[in-house]
Formats: structure tokens, C-alpha cells, sequence
């Protein structure tokens, strides 16, 4: 039986992040080389609201009521930029433990589970003046 490759996809951590504090963490993360996408507007889907709808309702559900403060939140996904990257290896560990730890600081603004999930390739704006 042929090996079947899994296409090329991102890592990313699933958030519920307050709108009145989402500019604040996307500019906090991104010294960290961790990215914030709003899934309403990601790249990777025709239909990013309702995927964002989707992913929202998802998410509070699973909490049954716990989350229900965040029934108006933007679902993000968090992804890392290359400098957590070596080549094809798996994400080391000290890139989660930074992603945790910065969420952490946010708890009073974000939700989420620990875990990465995986979504077709994100394109990380890139620096042009270097």
C-alpha cells in the first residue's frame, strides 16, 4: 500500500480573543514571531465568516456555559513564524511553552484548549526593508 503524505499545513493554536484587546496581543506576539489570524479573514477559506462563526460556536459549546463571556470574541489562530522553524521537524517544544506563556499574561481576554490543530499554509507577511 503507497505511504500517503499529509499536504503541507500549519500549525496553529485555536483562540477566542477579546476584539477590545486583539490589536494589543497581535502587537505583544509578533516580537515572539507568533502570528494572529483572525479566522473570519484568513487566507485560507472562501467563506472566512462563517468558518469563524463556526469555529466560535464549536469552541463555546465544548465549555457548556464556562465560556459564555466570549460568545462575542474573534476566533484567531495563532501560528509561529520561521524562526521556531528547523526545516521539516516537528515545532520544539520551547515554541508552545512561549505561546502558553504569552496567552497566560491574557487570561482575563482569551479562551482556549492547550493543542495545535492544523490548517492549510498561512503566508506570514515578511519584512521587505531587509
Amino acid at each position: 500500500m503507497p505511504h500517503v503524505r499529509r499536504p503541507p499545513h500549519e500549525n496553529v493554536a485555536t483562540v477566542l480573543v477579546d476584539p477590545a484587546v486583539l490589536r494589543d496581543l497581535e502587537l505583544e506576539l509578533m516580537p515572539l514571531d507568533l502570528w494572529v489570524w483572525p479566522v473570519a479573514t484568513a487566507p485560507v477559506f472562501t467563506d472566512g465568516p462563517r468558518m469563524a462563526f463556526q469555529i466560535r460556536r464549536r469552541l463555546l459549546m465544548s465549555r457548556r456555559g464556562e465560556w459564555d463571556l466570549a460568545a462575542e470574541w474573534t476566533p484567531v489562530w495563532i501560528s509561529f513564524g520561521d524562526s521556531w522553524r528547523d526545516g521539516d521537524e516537528p515545532l520544539p517544544w520551547s515554541a508552545h511553552a512561549a505561546l502558553w506563556n504569552a496567552l497566560a499574561g491574557w487570561s482575563k481576554h482569551v479562551r482556549f484548549r492547550l493543542g495545535l490543530g492544523g490548517v492549510s499554509r498561512l503566508s506570514v507577511p515578511r519584512d521587505l526593508s531587509a
